[in-house]
């Protein structure tokens, strides 16, 4: 007899992740975390929870788009997650059913953005992409899926942590016409193996 996993909580920081997620699998139950966690304040996650939404890039060869569906989460302190196996396996397949290349190297949470010459360093520790949530969501099984927005070629604005001093400020403008194309974008490909792994 086969069994069905439980039904996973989904776990997004910003609205823009989030809704992605509620567009592609409207039933799916889904938790605005807020960057860092900050909205989650204890909510129980249940059973099962995956991470979703945008990374940072740490690797050159990882450009924006690029799918991480990581068996490890880690976070810059040390601490180590194994992802749920069975819960990685949907989403890697349900990847392959949609035609998406995705990386299986570890994810790295941080407390703060990683930028600049920070990006190699973890890079060369075998880390694909980073976040601010992953490795730090409590539930008994986790998984991620994880698309590379920001890369080593394009850095963005630390400013960007608060969307609204950012858009007022000119030397973020250019960063706000690609974020306002490429931030969707990302997030959906997201969502659309979330959907499909459902």
């Amino acid at each position: 007899m086969v069994t069905q996993p439980s039904a996973p909580v989904v776990v997004a920081a910003t609205s823009l992740e989030a809704r992605a997620v509620r567009r592609r699998a409207p039933r799916a139950n889904v938790v605005e975390a807020g960057v860092s966690l900050a909205r989650l304040n204890g909510t129980p996650l249940g059973a099962v929870a995956i991470s979703c939404g945008l990374a940072g890039g740490l690797r050159n060869d990882l450009p924006t788009g690029a799918l991480v569906i990581p068996s490890v989460l880690a976070t810059t302190a040390g601490d180590a997650t194994a992802c749920d196996p069975e819960w990685t396996e949907r989403l890697r397949e349900a990847a392959r059913r949609l035609g998406y290349a995705f990386v299986d190297a570890p994810l790295l949470s941080s407390t703060q953005l990683v930028t600049g010459g920070d990006r190699p360093f973890w890079a060369e520790r075998g880390y694909a992409g980073v976040d601010m949530e992953s490795a730090f969501i409590r539930a008994p099984a986790i998984a991620a899926v994880r698309v590379i927005l920001d890369t080593p070629q394009r850095e963005l604005s630390a400013d960007w942590l608060h969307p609204a001093r950012a858009m007022l400020r000119p030397r973020n403008w250019g960063q706000m016409v690609w974020l306002a194309r490429e931030g969707p974008r990302c997030a959906d490909r997201a969502a659309r193996v979330i959907a499909a792994a459902l």
